[in-house]
């Protein structure tokens, strides 16, 4: 049986916004439906023409996405209960990849940070060891 998706979805698939599961299941879907296929080309094509709605153009924006700012701020869990919320929504329930790759790598810069900060420790107290011996 073939696979109905909507034109949302579908124009997500375009944006490259599914999740990685929904993304094979379009493109598998696509392999096997010539239909399908025509219907993507229509969406593309009114895409090229101009033609958006406004969902389309608050997606394409990312306008529910948080900031950058914010995506750090929910790492460091410094953010009041409904933002966090919010956040843990749209990086798990919506499953927004541009979000969860800025998620992703403000936590590597974090650990990054970390282990900086952890090695200058470890070296100042070596360069100081001496001195505290002394006295």
């Amino acid at each position: 049986m073939l696979e109905k998706f909507t034109d949302a979805e579908l124009e997500a698939y375009l944006d490259e916004e599914l999740s990685a599961e929904d993304m094979a299941r379009v493109e598998t879907a696509l392999r096997n439906d010539p239909a399908l296929v025509n219907v993507l080309a229509e969406i593309n094509g009114r895409r090229d023409m101009g033609v958006h709605s406004i969902g389309a153009i608050w997606r394409r924006n990312r306008l529910s996405c948080p900031s950058r700012e914010q995506l750090g701020s929910f790492l460091l869990g410094i953010l009041v209960d409904e933002q966090a919320d919010f956040i843990k929504f749209h990086i798990q329930k919506v499953g927004c990849r541009p979000c969860q790759a800025n998620l992703d790598d403000l936590a590597r810069q974090q650990e990054e940070t970390e282990e900086i900060t952890v090695s200058r420790r470890r070296k100042y107290f070596e360069s100081s060891a001496g001195y505290l011996r002394r006295k």
